[in-house]
């Protein structure tokens, strides 16, 4: 079983009132995107980075690869879709997928996830269920492929297959620009 990751990173960022898009605001030097794509990549996974609302490209690790998702509008469904679809292209028999806006995940959790050989898995931070998760290819037809469900939805439904992974780190988003300046 070889699995990837998949960062979501396809949203307009509607909440972020910023003076950019919430995913090129710097942080330390990078747009906060990178923290998130540059903790998949050093997981040593292949990485795919779904994109939409923004380009991307010169913005995070060169490892990554990005692929667009024409459909981004539609919600992060869809580009979960996308991004399980590049990673079945590339051979890949599962994935392990969080979030863009989520730059305190680090390596080890990707690690975690892809270590663990159960169906699904969920991230748990101090016993609360975070990202990211693992889908492996038995469960990709249970994704739904339109709408606002995050990669956890889908293990909410079938929570008889969920292994839970202890992870280190923070699963806090940044959703607003005042989640920004808590984070930084």
């Amino acid at each position: 079983m070889t699995e990837a990751a998949i960062v979501l990173a396809a949203g307009t960022g509607s909440r972020f009132h910023g003076r950019t898009h919430k995913l090129l605001t710097r942080v330390g030097g990078r747009p906060l995107v990178a923290h998130a794509v540059g903790a998949a990549v050093a997981s040593g996974l292949e990485t795919f980075v779904v994109t939409g609302a923004v380009d991307l490209h010169g913005r995070v690790d060169p490892a990554a690869v990005l692929v667009h998702n024409p459909r981004w509008a539609d919600g992060q469904a869809s580009s979960l879709q996308v991004g399980i679809a590049a990673a079945a292209a590339a051979g890949h028999d599962a994935v392990v997928v969080g979030l863009g806006d989520q730059p305190l995940v680090g390596p080890h959790a990707w690690c975690a996830l892809a270590a663990c050989r159960a169906s699904m898995a969920v991230a748990t931070y101090g016993g609360r269920l975070g990202n990211p998760v693992r889908l492996g290819s038995e469960v990709w037809p249970d994704v739904p492929s339109i709408g606002e469900h995050e990669p956890r939805s889908v293990v909410w439904e079938r929570a008889d297959l969920v292994v839970r992974v202890p992870c280190a780190g923070d699963p806090a988003d940044v959703d607003t620009v005042e989640d920004l300046e808590r984070w930084s």
